[in-house]
């Protein structure tokens, strides 16, 4: 049987956690980064700063996994990428991208014959470097090529092929919109608990949740992890994000589809910017905890969701 390969391009922290659990797993890794990551390299995973020797690496039909932000880097990297690639290659989008724009890049894909495939991940710095959750959209035939690479990177069943292409992100948008509303209503159970008038060890209630409780689950765990590493009290209120439930509120208006709750979300993130609360610190520690994203404003980011969607519509 012939040893899967994957190429990735992006070896920030999620990419580079892909890489080493690809690594493990006895898939051949190659990435292609802008400077050295020495730290990825003493584990076995070869890094070129050329699309070259990068596509040389692997045998056709070549996978390559794109862990770069939304927006014009993307297209930007397909350009410069495609020439180098063959008819049946794979090209699959990890990252949070529209999905119109990723529609659009299939389209402008198929007819070179490279199929491509919006593939949204989940599961955070965690999932990608212990068994991730996919959600991915495309044809069948990218979808042959890249599914057994996709399994092994998965957890069991956190696999699934949505259907179309743009799918896969239009899953995960929605997706990222329950995250939010998720989010918001522990963060404003903590600010009750913390104005309940008890000494309560919040750390405890959240284990005891963790526990056989109705709302047991992850986000639940990491604010107990986030509680009893760093506290509450020195976490900033404002919470950073890179714009895609924005996206998804806007979406939802054009189907005429109520979203009260994820809406309200997204307006408390913004207040978050404005006014100190636990709720939003509550939301703070846990986004920290799943993705490693920033306490505090954030340019880099700000820009991000200035930028990350190409089709305007």
């Amino acid at each position: 049987m012939q040893q899967l390969q994957l190429g990735i391009i992006g070896l920030g922290k999620m990419g580079g956690n892909l890489a080493l659990q690809a690594t493990e797993k006895g898939i051949s890794v190659i990435g292609k980064a802008r400077s050295k990551k020495p730290e990825l390299e003493r584990q076995g995973i070869k890094v070129v700063n050329d699309y070259k020797s990068f596509v040389d690496f692997l045998k056709h039909p070549r996978i390559v996994y794109l862990s770069l932000p939304a927006g014009p880097t993307v297209d930007k990297v397909i350009e410069e990428l495609v020439p180098h690639l063959e008819k049946e290659d794979v090209i699959m989008d990890g990252g949070n991208s529209f999905y119109l724009d990723s529609i659009d890049r299939e389209k402008r894909l198929h007819t070179t014959g490279i199929h491509f495939l919006d593939c949204g991940t989940s599961g955070g710095l965690e999932g990608a470097r212990h068994g991730a959750c996919f959600m991915v959209g495309g044809n069948k035939e990218g979808i042959r090529v890249a599914e057994p690479v996709l399994k092994t990177l998965a957890v069991k069943d956190g696999y699934v092929h949505t259907g179309q292409p743009g799918s896969g992100h239009f899953v995960k948008l929605v997706h990222n919109g329950i995250e939010f509303g998720m989010l918001q209503a522990i963060g404003e159970g903590t600010a009750l608990l913390r104005a309940s008038g008890f000494k309560l060890d919040l750390a405890e209630i959240f284990k005891n949740w963790s526990n056989g409780s109705v709302i047991r689950g992850w986000l639940v765990e990491l604010m107990e992890k986030g509680l009893r590493e760093k506290g509450i009290d020195k976490v900033e209120s404002y919470v950073e994000d890179t714009g895609e439930v924005n996206w998804l509120v806007q979406d939802a208006i054009n189907k005429e589809v109520p979203v009260p709750v994820i809406s309200q979300s997204v307006m408390e993130l913004f207040k978050s910017r404005m006014a100190e609360s636990d709720a939003y610190k509550s939301i703070a520690l846990m986004r920290h905890g799943f993705g490693g994203h920033p306490f505090g404003a954030d340019k880099d980011i700000a820009e991000e969701r200035r930028t990350s969607r190409i089709n305007k519509v």
